[in-house]
């Protein structure tokens, strides 16, 4: 595995992120909320590129992982400045994102201030904090977050985290499902259909918002939000491919 690394971010934080060296364009792996670099995809795709000799960026945002910052003190568009701050230290030229759930709606907004070769979403979750957090709160749920500044909320994959107040207003200035998204590069989603943080339509919305010529959508029947079984991780190889291709 590559060595662990660290630049200031743009808040002042440390942010952590491992480099490997190779042919470009780099694929960069964005992770989700409240994951980091170390995850199942994340540490396949780095050997998957060492093996191609393709150059490779895995990233933890503020608060995450192995970067330093607070978890509850930060918000999207906080997350996407902070990889887009490594992304430009680290790379030269076009990059292909990977974007895993939230980092498929942070690749979303860097599609719009990087240079691109391509996008690959896995299970990618735009507009969460909005569509899915805020509008699946009850009344009594949203004065709370308003009002206090923060709702601690169950999980269906560890403990129970904090929504705040913060993270829900930021997303709002940082929706990318409300307007059209040009990316005129090969574009590449996939979606389980046992997926049970994000929806079919959230798949099929973001579909159809991408403006592009080589845009396609894949169902995994059978493949839950965490995509990382063996056949997932290989399909997740396949699209790679095309999109380097």
């Amino acid at each position: 595995m590559a060595e662990i690394a660290r630049i200031d971010g743009p808040r002042g934080n440390p942010l952590a992120y491992a480099y490997t060296e190779g042919q470009g364009p780099c694929v960069v792996f964005l992770s989700g909320y409240r994951s980091d670099m170390e995850g199942t995809k994340a540490v396949h795709l780095e050997a998957w590129a060492q093996a191609q000799g393709r150059a490779f960026l895995r990233l933890d945002y503020s608060g995450h992982g192995q970067s330093g910052g607070v978890f509850e003190e930060g918000c999207i568009g906080d997350w996407a400045a902070d990889a887009e701050v490594v992304i430009r230290h680290v790379t030269s030229g076009p990059v292909v994102l990977v974007g895993s759930s939230m980092g498929g709606w942070i690749a979303c907004l860097l599609s719009q201030r990087l240079e691109l070769a391509g996008f690959v979403g896995i299970a990618a979750a735009p507009d969460f904090t909005e569509d899915s957090f805020w509008a699946g709160f009850s009344l009594a749920e949203r004065q709370k977050v308003m009002e206090e500044g923060r709702l601690l909320r169950p999980s269906a994959f560890e403990d129970p985290y904090v929504v705040t107040r913060k993270l829900i207003e930021d997303g709002r200035e940082n929706l990318v499902l409300r307007a059209p998204l040009p990316m005129p590069w090969k574009v590449r989603l996939m979606q389980g259909t046992e997926d049970e943080a994000v929806t079919r339509e959230t798949a099929l919305k973001l579909l159809d918002h991408i403006e592009g010529e080589n845009v396609q959508l894949t169902f995994v029947r059978g493949a839950d939000h965490r995509f990382s079984s063996p056949h997932c991780l290989a399909l997740i190889e396949t699209m790679l491919l095309e999109v380097l291709g």
